[in-house]
């Protein structure tokens, strides 16, 4: 369907990407096709349901062709848009750097419920930081605490500055292009870690969302998918003070396993958590 001046209407532009991106095996495609015609029109999703009949102009017409073939080839929505939602924040992505997952938010539920006085300086180190994500979701929640990112890919640490300085956190978050092994000094209260945790060999059979466009670097755990766990562990008590608690996203059936390695290293196990489909995501560890 087009208007009177020869446009495609919202209608048919809804139709169509919703038909192709059955065609791509992509599930809820009435919802996608309702973003990628609001993101080519620069509308709010919700526009979209109120004005049917409105007519998509050459640009937006251009625009929408471009996000539905991205779509349809199964990249990611949000690497499309170039954002995602992480604990009601907006982060910004660059190839650098992992897509948030919500499961990922287990992480900062289970930091905050160890830490009941929010108004403490606490410094706040996390290994791996990607978009930043884990470090300024906390900061956000802890407003007098201060913060370190550190990341091997300098993309993913420009990407971290940047959001923080969108959230105004970035007199409080600081980021480093480093190793952990190595760039790291000092004693933090709190470590959070997201480290690669696919087993080699199962990386090429993920969703393509994931094995074709999210940077590899941060799937691969090795061969077992623990190798990261196995470095990480001495580091973690290394950088903890008296006191600390380290935070370590897992994954599915991976907990005990990782749970030993940490135990091993001289750590002490505080907490498993669930996310919402309730696998163990999350180890909460202690000093000892």
């Amino acid at each position: 369907m087009t208007t009177a001046a020869g446009e495609i209407t919202v209608r048919a532009a809804l139709d169509d990407a919703a038909a192709r991106l059955a065609s791509a095996g992509i599930a809820d495609t009435r919802r996608e096709a309702r973003i990628l015609v609001a993101a080519a029109l620069g509308w709010d999703a919700a526009e979209v349901f109120g004005r049917p009949e409105a007519g998509l102009d050459r640009t937006a017409r251009v625009r929408f062709a471009e996000f539905l073939a991205r779509r349809a080839a199964r990249e990611p929505m949000s690497r499309i848009l170039g954002h995602r939602e992480f604990w009601s924040l907006r982060f910004a992505l660059s190839p650098e750097t992992l897509d948030p997952r919500p499961d990922s938010e287990t992480l900062i539920e289970a930091a905050l419920a160890e830490l009941p006085d929010r108004t403490r300086p606490y410094r706040v180190l996390d290994l791996g930081t990607g978009s930043g994500c884990l470090l300024l979701a906390l900061l956000s929640e802890l407003p007098h605490a201060e913060g370190l990112g550190v990341d091997y890919a300098f993309g993913a640490v420009e990407t971290a500055r940047r959001n923080a300085a969108a959230l105004s956190l970035g007199d409080r978050a600081h980021f480093m292009v480093g190793d952990w092994s190595t760039a790291i000094e000092g004693e933090w209260d709190v470590i959070l870690a997201n480290p690669p945790y696919v087993a080699s060999s199962e990386i090429a059979r993920l969703m393509p969302e994931v094995a074709d466009y999210e940077p590899h670097t941060a799937l691969d755990g090795g061969p077992d998918g623990l190798s990261a766990y196995r470095r990480l562990a001495p580091e973690l008590v290394r950088l903890g003070v008296p006191g600390a608690i380290a935070v370590v996203e897992a994954g599915a059936g991976q907990a005990a396993a990782i749970a030993a390695i940490m135990v091993e290293a001289g750590l002490a196990m505080r907490d498993v958590r669930h996310d919402l489909s309730g696998v163990d995501r999350c180890l909460v560890l202690g000093q000892r």
